[in-house]
């Protein structure tokens, strides 16, 4: 059963933040890439701290050992220097896909009790 074996490794590209640049009038967008490092199917999802500025697309979905997929980190356009943006980040989540499962994501993954993972990435602001 998938859900005694806790969820390989994945790698991002960028590795450990995101960084938007100035001027902010503007919606910015970021591709990420995410590889499934592990030798089992994974489904994953990410989640931000500020819906309001920040989207990600796709923003859930299935990956095989060794596949990746380009997501789309976008920034919509604020006042920068009049908004707080030091907690600012996605967190992508993943855990294991049920033996025989679909390839298709399915929310109640993450809420079983199979073990999820989770990696932040930090958003950076440059002004």
């Amino acid at each position: 059963m998938a859900q005694s074996v806790p969820p390989g490794d994945i790698a991002t590209q960028p590795g450990s933040k995101i960084v938007f640049n100035a001027p902010y009038d503007d919606k910015h967008t970021y591709h990420i890439k995410v590889t499934n490092s592990s030798a089992r199917r994974i489904g994953w999802a990410f989640k931000t701290t500020n819906m309001k500025r920040l989207g990600v697309d796709p923003g859930s979905g299935v990956l095989d050992p060794k596949e990746n997929a380009l997501i789309a980190v976008s920034c919509d356009a604020f006042a920068y220097g009049q908004e707080d943006v030091n907690n600012d980040r996605v967190t992508i989540e993943w855990t294991n896909t049920p033996d025989g499962a679909a390839k298709q994501f399915r929310r109640e993954w993450f809420q079983g009790d199979g073990m999820v993972r989770r990696k932040n990435l930090p958003i950076e602001y440059n002004p």
